[in-house]
């Protein structure tokens, strides 16, 4: 496996500060912070599969040049 790309990692911050901010905001009864948590949690998932889709995407990209590379080198024998 490769290495998480930037929204990947950053995704993944973003999600566990609103996991931390919805458990204060319920532990304290405070409605916004709860719910601000929630919101944090649904757009660091958001990033993080974006990155994810991205680093597929590299993948796929990386796996046709070696299979064309490939097959120039067995047209070359």
């Amino acid at each position: 496996m490769s290495t998480p790309n930037q929204d990947e990692v950053e995704g993944k911050v973003e999600n566990v500060k609103g996991k931390v901010k919805e458990g204060v905001g319920n532990l304290t009864g405070n409605r916004d912070l709860e719910a601000e948590g929630e919101a944090d949690q649904a757009a660091g998932k958001t990033q993080e599969t974006w990155g994810k889709f991205k680093h597929g995407v590299g993948d796929a990209v990386d796996a046709v040049g070696d299979a064309v590379s490939n097959t120039g080198k067995e047209i070359n024998k």
